[in-house]
């Protein structure tokens, strides 16, 4: 890759986006189910796009909300957002109502860009968005004339205005689930995240303009955006965009396009194992497999290999790290059950509950310090100085374990945290909206393994005086309030919850019981 990138001196992908498609021109960056375009051609399409966003007044200090599926959309307005020097705010098109409002206030985004699948349900949500001055909505026939379409705004042969931004310069609120119930914005930077662009390009992870990319993960979340549209088009890769995750279809994608690196979650490759698929799928394209948001469990590595002679690498990381700390590919040899070791320039320390460092082999609190490293939570300075020390370590929650060869192992969470198909859950999130339903007196939600997702949640509702609790309408009332990933797969009603003798719920009873 041009030396340039591994300096550290290119400010945000919008930038290397320019630099590689001067590098590349002619070299295909995004491929889809309904054609392709190369990197002069993307380059163009953003430079329209953030003329398109300059026409609405987006500059330096404003915040764009992105409803965006892993579409050409999404990469365009992303980049733009950052050509014009504002900041992304992306949002999973999963959300709720709820949520996807929550997340568009909490932030102050003036402009709302979003597809086709969500634009009828945020419309009716405009007045309920008052910093928004502008929807703009991915072409749709059937919807009001007046409300601005991507493809005609960015239907522009004009230039857009050069923006100059620092290092130090926000890029993106990400939202992550937080333990007060309500998700926090972590605030990345555009250093922040470059420098996670060239941290991760390291070991066996050194992707070339040679690769081809499969990117089905939601690029809304910081491990598809960052580790896999950022990094590629910080080399010049290809990247195959696929919008959802079907077992077969995301096969013939692979063969169709000769994919090199596939970049997943546990759940796709739990799916493929389940499927039958991989016994005649040809992977023969594939040099590297990679699992990250979430533990994967080292049977389903065992039986991956098995089928395709492919060893899934796996890595650690978290939103406020943008994301990634730690990769098996660091490694001489992948160790399953290992996370594996810290990436470039990335410090990583296992401490007490008094802070002080522990000893090989033991367990300990994960803290991480490097570029990477977030500034703090939107808005949150108590949370920022509760997971930042003054010397710049975040603080993970994560419980950790290194071995001799320095292979980190992770072992529990400091907090309540459920991870559930690679996106975080806190339960109290949960616990809120079931005592909003009105049958509810006291809830409290744990996290129990599951085959598919990782983990999946189990609710226990203690009901109001006089209330018999009808749960199919209390499953209604969080499908309608919270992202699917984050409803409960079981409800059950039971008298009272287990507690300390100071009234806090006892989780642990609940995790054992279940």
């Amino acid at each position: 890759m041009p030396e340039a990138f591994r300096s550290g001196d290119i400010v945000d992908v919008a930038a290397r986006l320019r630099e590689t498609a001067a590098t590349y021109p002619d070299h295909i960056a995004l491929r889809w189910s309904g054609g392709q375009r190369t990197y002069a051609e993307l380059h163009e399409r953003v430079d329209a796009a953030t003329v398109a966003l300059q026409s609405l007044e987006v500059g330096p200090g404003d915040r764009v909300a992105l409803v965006l599926g892993t579409t050409p959309t999404f990469v365009e307005a992303a980049c733009a957002v950052l050509r014009a020097g504002a900041a992304m705010v992306p949002l999973l098109t999963g959300l709720a109502p709820d949520e996807l409002r929550y997340g568009i206030n909490d932030s102050g985004a003036t402009v709302l860009i979003v597809g086709p699948g969500r634009a009828a349900a945020l419309l009716e949500l405009r007045d309920e968005l008052p910093d928004v001055r502008h929807v703009v909505v991915a072409d749709l026939d059937d919807l009001d004339p007046e409300v601005p379409r991507w493809g005609e705004l960015t239907a522009t042969d004009a230039e857009p205005a050069r923006v100059e931004r620092d290092m130090d310069d926000l890029a993106a609120l990400v939202y992550t689930s937080g333990t007060t119930g309500r998700p926090r914005g972590a605030m990345l930077s555009r250093g922040n995240l470059a420098a996670n662009q060239d941290q991760t390009l390291a070991g066996r992870f050194q992707i070339t303009d040679d690769d081809i990319i499969l990117l089905v993960l939601p690029l809304a979340h910081i491990y598809s955006l960052n580790v896999g549209l950022g990094a590629s088009i910080t080399v010049g890769a290809t990247m195959v965009l696929v919008e959802r995750f079907d077992p077969k279809a995301v096969i013939d994608a692979i063969e169709a396009n000769q994919v090199s690196v596939v970049l997943g979650a546990p759940p796709m490759y739990v799916a493929w194992l389940q499927s039958g698929l991989l016994d005649t799928a040809d992977l023969s394209t594939v040099r590297l497999a990679i699992s990250g948001a979430a533990p994967l469990p080292v049977p389903i590595i065992h039986s991956f290999y098995e089928l395709t002679g492919l060893t899934i690498e796996e890595g650690y990381g978290l939103t406020e790290a943008s994301p990634s700390v730690t990769a098996t590919s660091m490694s001489p040899v992948p160790v399953p059950g290992s996370v594996g070791q810290p990436l470039p320039g990335v410090e990583l320390r296992l401490v007490d509950a008094n802070g002080r460092d522990v000893g090989e082999g033991d367990d300990g609190e994960v803290w991480v310090r490097g570029p990477n490293v977030f500034q703090g939570y939107w808005n949150d300075p108590e949370a920022t100085a509760a997971a930042l020390t003054p010397d710049g370590w975040l603080r993970t929650g994560d419980v950790g374990m290194r071995d001799a060869n320095g292979m980190l192992y992770l072992v529990d969470r400091l907090q309540d945290l459920v991870i559930v198909n690679g996106f975080n859950v806190y339960p109290r999130e949960v616990e809120r909206v079931l005592l909003t339903s009105g049958q509810v007196a006291q809830a409290a939600v744990v996290g129990a393994p599951h085959p598919l997702t990782g983990e999946t949640l189990q609710a226990y509702v203690v009901p109001l005086p006089d209330v018999t609790i009808d749960v199919a309408d209390l499953e209604a009332h969080c499908r309608t309030d919270l992202a699917r990933y984050k409803n409960p797969t079981s409800i059950e009603v039971v008298d009272s919850l287990p507690t300390t003798a100071t009234g806090k719920i006892r989780r642990v009873e609940l995790r054992e019981d279940g």
